[in-house]
């Protein structure tokens, strides 16, 4: 059962929490709970009732009180499933009908009612009538579907069918429309099986049959037909009423192609087609031509036949027959495409061509050329044609035959000539030869020609006369017509240039040779002709080689050409050798080409030597190929001689030689290093260093030799074996306390050059350490007081004083301060300007007159009159009232400033404290302790800390309680006297009473809290935020007790339960628009404080913000009277809590890629936030740990406080790194507040840091921090966002 109920009228002052739901039997008198889980909702489902039994519920509320007041209880309800009539059924149809019958359908209702349908009633009445009949059995039937008989033919019925179960008959639904009782004219259909709707594969000579299911009314006359091409006699056709049969025997590729059956009655007609494929081989291509007839090949082309037999054509084989052969040959059985070229024909030979389709079931039928095609051509244009003469009424021509003769043999030539203005060649000669001479010219007239060849395919293209003829007689400017432009010859052999030339008339004929006219000798003659020029050169030597110049004068011009003679022989001596390059173990040589090479390319160079001192020479290399070589592997000192020859293939030159020349450096030895000195020096080792010499003698500088020794001993020893390639060397293994010296030399290529002067003794000691950062204790008007802290280490000597140097800022230098021997840690720096800055640092001085580096500066300081009030800070545990048991020791520290430094007094109940025996102060410039030791009762009391100087007095005090023996059992409010006696030896001494005092606590309860204000308000919690009271009545604030009403309230309700310590709290589960107002109690040993004074009421809502304004506005159009303005909705505003993190993640796009950059003002998101940005996106974090600064050692942290401090007060926070990389997390410190520097981090390193909190249960769990920090210099000021509510507001575009 689901049971439902209303909220109680009063909650009790407390929020309702959940309901408890009971139920009692009717038989029972138990009542018994329903509901297991926490019960939030105002309805439940009662399950595990006993079918039959009858039950009562009851309900009760519960608040933080407990549990109300059971509501009355309901009435008996019982506990079974209801059953009613079912629904109508669902869509009712006729599904067919006759002259006597109807035909229903019809199916399940939604609703059976509870209880299973056990039939249906179909009832029928007349059009005209009002009367239902009922047509089913009276149990009706079971089935969805009834057909209705014995009806009037033609009558018009209505129908109407309900459902039946248990309960009985449901509502009707009523048949749509009337129905006829007639016979149904149906049109024409056609029924194809899957298989035809397929294409219908079949085999060539099996047997097709098409069954084809047809229905219609009256019967259809039915027709069978082939689409393209008449049906074959071969086909034989059954009809029957319900089906047709098309059958056809020994089917061939021919009875591929598509059926159609055709169905016809007074109702319509209907056609369907079957798609029949016979497989057999293909049909014939078709459209077979030969295309390009050449000389030894043809191309043939046809298409793909138009019965391919039921499967793919794969490939055509193309056939040939000569015409005086019977049978055919194949050219290719593997052809894929529609057209074939058929080489290598017999030139000139006569052939039949055909070509056969094949696919996977065979090779089809062919297809033929119909007549005999003879391989050839026309014939290729005749070749080169010639003017050979020319007169005022002829022309002779001469032409070249055809390059080839197209296959068939050439019959004639055909002249054509074209006269000057004409556009019609004429013909006019047709010869056999390949010469001819047109006669009948025109006097003075220009004339084209071009020549034809003619064969039994055709004639050739024409080819043309290059040039226009003139009939005219002509004269001709001398032509030279050069055989060869170079002619080589062999020395000794005879050589013979003939040169052609024409010309009209005929020209005289001149030769020269390297410009001087040609002397005609024994071995050199020149023959002469009307058509040539020859000379003629018996044993040819190398004076024959040059340039050979004819001319040919005539009165037309005249004309020359040059011809070059080489004579092959030995080639000529080298010239202008050069010596570039000499060392002592090596020269090198350079010289110029032989001025006669021998006709031919130098192969290579001979070389050789000779020592000065004997007359034997030596070859070096007889294979340089180039003009230049170096000699090695000479001896230093030694005077050698060179000469050289040139070798081509014809032989060998003269050598030529070379003046004598002594093999040695072209350098000296290096001076010495300069600036010698030992830069380092500790116990064990020093650190020597030096400059380069100032002269390196030529040659670099290849290393140096260091030498060492005691200053009490004249014998230098190496300190290394090999060079030192530094100018640097840390000598190690030395004895500590000795003084050594150092000297070097330098060495380069040509030796070793001079030393150094001695190094000055230096002894092997540990430098002094800086003394400590100086610090700055007091400034006046022309001083500064400093004081600082005495080296770490004093490098094995006792620091025996110190060096104070000033600098003036920003470009001064350094100055010593004092000019004695300064043996205290502190100075006052006296005689500097006023307003003037400066920087200090100092140097110790050990007794082995070792001066260490100078510490760190001061920093920037202004010399002038610096006052600053006294300053007293004390632990938070100081502040309350201090408590120690007698006999221990107690202790006052504080931390003080000012300046100057002021005087220090401590007082006790007004008197000033002097230092005693159980007593003792003591003080430094930075800080002041309070021991008393061995504390009594009388120490209690306020102790005072006074601070005094020129800018003011400053004063803190300090209340301490000693508790000791205390007298016990007395009851609290009763008055009370006490006496005491001495005691000794001889007895008991008289009482001394004291006066009545009254038992009672020491302490009250605390002042009210003060300043009650909420923060951070939603529409379901408040923040409530309050200062420590005044007073806490002389005992500890133990916790606060917080308290909230509702503004139409009159009833306090407690907003804690557990004890509250920290000055804030988060009151939740409020109700939205409710006002609500609160106050606070504080509590210590003596009890409650009185209640604060209320806030002032607060409604519990969500903050309300104004929107972002709109996003690019942008006028869409405008007209002379009107505007239209688009827009942008608002920007998105993301709502994040105080403390926790966030990430932004923004897609984009662009090409190229645009840059991303993300801020904010005042913040440097860089450091703030982590930024990941990718082609497409990029991502913003930003985290509850931030960072507030980066330098190259160190990292600023921040973070927030936790929103739960656990019921303790949080005590401090533990601060942890972790480097990327490593597996161990590092303390780096604890800090009371909510930021923490981390310093002696390694530059460029990447960190992880973790923040856990702590109080007096133990460790939070840490907040680690998502993306590492990079440990380097930040440009720029960085600032840290602050929170300052529990919502923060970021605005995303």
């Amino acid at each position: 059962m689901v049971l439902t109920w209303e909220r109680p009228e009063d909650d009790g002052g407390s929020q309702i929490e959940s309901y408890v739901l009971e139920k009692r039997d009717k038989e029972g008198v138990r009542w018994t709970k329903c509901n297991r889980k926490r019960l939030t909702d105002l309805r439940f489902r009662a399950t595990g009732l006993t079918e039959g039994h009858s039950y009562e519920f009851r309900v009760s509320a519960e608040n933080a009180a407990g549990v109300g007041t059971p509501s009355g209880p309901s009435e008996y309800y019982k506990a079974c499933d209801a059953t009613y009539p079912p629904g109508p059924p669902s869509n009712p149809k006729v599904t067919d009908h006759s002259s006597t019958t109807v035909s229903l359908a019809w199916t399940r209702p939604i609703y059976d009612g509870g209880a299973s349908v056990s039939g249906y009633i179909v009832e029928m009445k007349e059009a005209s009538d009002d009367e239902w009949i009922v047509c089913t059995p009276p149990t009706g039937v079971q089935t969805t579907h009834f057909t209705v008989k014995k009806l009037k033919e033609n009558a018009e019925y209505n129908f109407r069918i309900c459902a039946v179960n248990i309960e009985g008959a449901g509502d009707h639904v009523d048949v749509q429309g009337s129905v006829i009782a007639a016979e149904k004219l149906e049109a024409p259909e056609v029924e194809l099986d899957a298989d035809l709707r397929k294409i219908v594969t079949v085999r060539a000579s099996a047997t097709l049959r098409l069954f084809v299911t047809i229905r219609g009314s009256p019967e259809p006359e039915v027709k069978w037909t082939k689409a393209e091409s008449p049906l074959t006699e071969r086909a034989q056709i059954e009809v029957t009423s319900s089906y047709t049969m098309l059958v056809i025997d020994n089917v061939d590729r021919f009875d591929t192609g598509k059926y159609v059956v055709t169905l016809e009655n007074n109702s319509g007609t209907k056609s369907a087609f079957v798609n029949v494929r016979v497989l057999d081989s293909p049909s014939a291509p078709v459209n077979f031509v030969v295309k390009d007839i050449k000389r030894d090949s043809v191309q043939l082309q046809w298409e793909p036949p138009h019965i391919d037999g039921g499967a793919k054509i794969t490939h055509y084989i193309v056939e040939k027959r000569e015409s005086k052969r019977m049978a055919f040959t194949t050219v290719t059985n593997n052809c894929v495409r529609n057209s074939f070229r058929v080489d290598d024909l017999q030139e000139g030979g006569v052939y039949h061509f055909r070509v056969l389709a094949v696919n996977e079931l065979g090779v089809g039928l062919p297809a033929t050329t119909t007549e005999p095609i003879k391989v050839s051509q026309a014939p290729l244009p005749p070749g080169k044609v010639t003017l050979v003469d020319v007169t005022r009424h002829s022309a002779s021509l001469s032409w070249e035959k055809p390059d080839h003769d197209g296959g068939s043999k050439i019959t004639g030539y055909i002249v054509e000539m074209l006269t000057k203005g004409s556009e019609k060649w004429t013909v006019c000669a047709t010869v056999k030869a390949l010469e001819a001479t047109i006669e009948g010219l025109t006097t003075g007239e220009e004339y084209s020609f071009r020549i034809i060849a003619i064969n039994d395919k055709g004639k050739s293209d024409p080819k043309p006369l290059v040039a226009p003829v003139v009939a005219k007689d002509i004269t001709i400017e001398p032509i030279i017509n050069l055989l060869f432009s170079t002619y080589s010859v062999k020395a000794g052999d005879d050589l013979k240039i003939d040169v052609p030339f024409r010309g009209r008339p005929h020209p005289e004929v001149s030769w020269k040779k390297d410009g001087h006219s040609l002397k005609q000798t024994t071995r050199v003659n020149v023959l002469t002709s009307t058509t040539s020029s020859k000379i003629i050169i018996k044993d040819a030597t190398r004076d024959d080689a040059g340039k050979y110049e004819i001319t040919l004068t005539n009165p037309i011009g005249v004309k020359s050409a040059e011809v070059t003679v080489i004579v092959l022989d030995k080639p000529g001596p080298p010239s202008a050798i050069r010596v570039d390059e000499v060392s002592a173990d090596y020269i090198s040589l350079s010289w110029d080409p032989p001025v006669y090479d021998g006709g031919c390319q130098i192969n290579n160079y001979v070389v050789e030597k000779r020592d000065t001192t004997t007359t034997t020479w030596q070859i070096v290399s007889a294979t340089v190929a180039r003009t230049s070589i170096k000699v090695s592997r000479l001896t230093q000192g030694t005077e050698y001689q060179f000469r050289i020859a040139a070798e081509n293939r014809y032989g060998k030159s003269h050598a030529v030689d070379s003046a004598p020349i002594v093999a040695q450096y072209p350098f000296t030895p290096p001076g010495p290093p300069a600036d010698l000195q030992v830069a380092h020096a500790t116990k064990s080792g020093m650190l020597v260093t030096w400059k380069r010499p100032a002269s390196d003698g030529g040659s670099p500088v290849i290393g140096y030799h260091l030498e060492c020794k005691e200053q009490s001993s004249i014998l230098w020893t190496k300190v290394t074996r090999g060079l030192v390639a530094d100018t640097q060397f840390k000598v190690t293994g030395l004895e500590e306390g000795i003084l050594y010296q150092y000297r070097v030399y330098a060495e380069n290529i040509a030796g070793i050059g001079p030393c150094t002067k001695a190094s000055e003794p230096v002894a092997a000691r540990d430098p002094c350490d800086p003394p400590g950062q100086p610090v700055v204790v007091n400034i006046t008007r022309t001083s500064v007081s400093l004081s600082w802290t005495k080296p770490e280490n004093d490098g094995g000597a006792k620091v025996t004083g110190y060096i104070v140097e000033r600098k003036e800022l920003p470009d001064g230098r350094w100055l010593k301060c004092n000019f004695t021997n300064l043996q205290e840690t502190y100075f006052d720096v006296t005689g500097l300007t006023e307003d003037q800055r400066y920087d200090f640092h100092v140097i110790a001085k050990n007794a082995a007159g070792l001066l260490s580096e100078p510490s760190e500066g001061t920093g920037p300081v202004t010399v002038k009159d610096d006052v600053d009030p006294p300053r007293i800070t004390i632990e938070d545990k100081l502040r309350q009232l201090v408590v120690v048991k007698a006999g221990d020791i107690l202790r006052i520290d504080a931390e003080i400033s000012g300046r100057p430094i002021p005087v220090i007094s401590w007082s006790k109940d007004g008197k000033e404290i002097e230092a005693k025996a159980r007593v003792e102060i003591s003080s430094t410039l930075m800080s002041t302790t309070l021991i008393v030791r061995d504390s009594i009762r009388r120490d209690s009391g306020q102790y005072v800390l006074t601070l005094q100087n020129v800018a003011g007095t400053r004063s803190l005090a300090v209340n301490c309680k000693v508790l000791d023996r205390p007298v016990t059992k007395l009851l609290k409010g009763n008055e009370y006297i006490f006496r005491v006696r001495g005691v000794n030896k001889y007895g008991t001494g008289e009482a001394l009473e004291s006066d009545a005092v009254k038992a009672m606590d020491p302490f009250t309860v605390p002042a009210a809290p003060t300043n009650v204000e909420v923060t951070s308000v939603t529409s379901e919690a408040m923040t409530i935020c309050w200062e420590r009271p005044v007073s806490d009545g002389g005992s500890s604030i133990s916790g606060y007790v917080i308290e909230k009403r509702e503004k139409s309230g009159l009833r306090w309700v407690r907003v804690n339960k557990r004890p509250v310590y920290d000055l804030r709290v988060k009151a939740s589960n409020l109700r939205e628009g409710c006002e609500y107002e609160y106050r606070v109690y504080a509590e210590n040993a003596a009890g409650l404080s009185a209640p604060s004074v209320p806030c002032p009421l607060t409604k519990a809502e969500d903050p309300l913000f104004l929107p972002s304004p709109p996003a690019k506005p942008k006028i869409i159009d405008s007209t002379k009277t009107t505007i239209t303005l688009a827009w942008n909705k608002p920007l998105k505003t993301l709502i994040v809590k105080d403390g926790s993190s966030f990430t932004l993640r923004v897609p984009f796009k662009g090409k190229p890629v645009p840059h991303v950059m993300w801020n904010k003002p005042d913040v440097d998101l860089r450091v703030r936030a982590a930024i990941d940005t990718t082609d497409t996106c990029t991502s913003i974090t930003v985290e509850q740990l931030g960072v507030t600064d980066v330098t190259k050692d160190s990292v600023a942290l921040a973070w927030t406080k936790p929103e739960h401090d656990g019921g303790s007060r949080i005590t401090n926070y533990q601060v942890d790194a972790l480097e990327k990389g490593q597996q161990k997390w590092i303390k780096c410190g604890v800090t009371k507040t909510t930021h923490f520097v981390v310093y002696g981090l390694r530059e460029n390193a990447e960190y992880f840091f973790r923040v856990r909190a702590e109080n007096h249960a133990g460790f939070s769990d840490p907040k680690d921090m998502v993306m590492p920090v990079l440990v380097k210099d930040q440009l720029g000021k960085l600032y840290i966002i602050r929170l300052v509510s529990s919502i923060c507001f970021i605005t995303l575009e």
